[in-house]
């Protein structure tokens, strides 16, 4: 089955019971027992619920691994997925990473005695000088926000099962349309389901695949255990999301590439960041290890005046966090997105207070070019 029937056909299709060919919304938190002990499959929706588990199914298909875990935001996700180590254990983890990541790794998990070092996986030689007798998982975020950098999955992987670890990649950037983190030989998948999957600004949820049984096992005792399970009703609405995504990501990819080129040439514009450029770092291994590009773009307008002042002019463009949606979203990471990261530890990566982030859209893209030209002058 091909990738955009996949997305149609793949899961749990509709309702064999009424002939609903959409899978139904369950709002219900609990379940009739034919006997004590004994049930249709549900018992409690915390443990499982229909229209969550349709869901599951379907993510599960579409990153090709063995199970799938809906949770209520990515970071409940990327969060849950560490609380299967235990106090003591150490990850190696991207450095250019999403800013929320780094709060809770940094900030919450290592209350738990869980620790964690920030390296350019780009590099694998970076990820091996960090392994300690502890490290249990190296943690992957490409390409990365905001700077785009790109990581060898394959490479990582490879070397990771070398030393008996984990590979763990967020793959919210390239979605499952784009880039099958399991295939390379990732062990889990994490997304905030909130961008690209949701694709609409409506709903908050976060997404796990894992690759094997044992790590299902681990992971749904965490999911049931702890509880930030995703409801049914934005359950349904990820469902809907996933149906379009095909169609999105390659719109959304077509006219990121159009942009790109754009402000590369753009004479107000220093670097930009962009894996489809020809001169990106990881272009390359991009066109090796994805089936597109993405969406989202970096650049520099060399301070954050400027940065504001562009933001003032656009009008396509809506200021705002979060990014994956239908509408062209910009941000400044500095300030919003990455704003956790504290300021010499962003200067040290490259995240300038003059960056801007764009998450581009699917409208028409000449308008989208004629905005951005429009706010950044001659």
């Amino acid at each position: 089955m091909r990738a955009k029937t996949k997305l149609i056909h793949g899961g749990i299709v509709g309702d064999e019971t009424t002939g609903a060919v959409s899978t139904p919304i369950y709002q219900v938190s609990t379940y009739k027992q034919d006997a004590v002990g004994k049930h249709r499959g549900y018992e409690y929706s915390r443990t499982g619920n229909p229209t969550r588990h349709a869901l599951e199914e379907l993510i599960k298909d579409l990153e090709g691994g063995y199970a799938g875990f809906a949770f209520g935001s990515g970071m409940a996700a990327t969060t849950s997925v560490m609380m299967m180590f235990n106090s003591g254990d150490h990850v190696v983890i991207t450095d250019d990473v999403y800013g929320g990541t780094f709060r809770v790794l940094t900030k919450v998990l290592n209350r738990m005695g869980i620790s964690s070092t920030f390296v350019d996986t780009s590099d694998v030689k970076n990820v091996e000088a960090a392994i300690t007798e502890n490290t249990k998982a190296v943690f992957l975020e490409t390409p990365t926000n905001p700077l785009l950098k790109v990581t060898d999955i394959a490479e990582i992987a490879k070397f990771a099962k070398s030393k008996g670890l984990l590979t763990i990649v967020d793959n919210t950037f390239m979605t499952p349309y784009f880039q099958q983190p399991i295939a390379l030989g990732a062990d889990i998948v994490v997304h905030s389901a909130t961008k690209y999957i949701g694709g609409h600004s409506d709903v908050v949820a976060g997404l796990v695949v894992v690759a094997n049984e044992e790590l299902a096992t681990d992971m749904h005792f965490v999911q049931n255990s702890v509880g930030a399970v995703l409801g049914p009703q934005d359950s349904w609405l990820l469902i809907r999301g996933l149906r379009t995504l095909g169609l999105r990501m390659e719109e959304t990819n077509s006219n990121a590439q159009r942009i790109a080129e754009f402000l590369e040439q753009h004479p107000s514009v220093g670097k930009v960041y962009y894996p489809g450029l020809v001169g990106h770092n990881g272009h390359e291994l991009m066109k090796k290890q994805t089936k597109g590009f993405g969406g989202m773009i970096s650049f520099d307008v060399g301070s954050a005046e400027k940065a504001e002042e562009l933001i003032r002019k656009l009008r396509y463009f809506t200021l705002a966090e979060s990014l994956g949606a239908v509408e062209s979203l910009i941000s400044v990471p500095a300030q919003m997105t990455h704003a956790s990261i504290p300021a010499e530890r962003r200067a040290e990566l490259g995240i300038v207070d003059g960056l801007v982030r764009i998450s581009v859209g699917i409208e028409d893209v000449e308008d989208l070019l004629e905005d951005i030209e429009q706010a950044l002058g001659n």
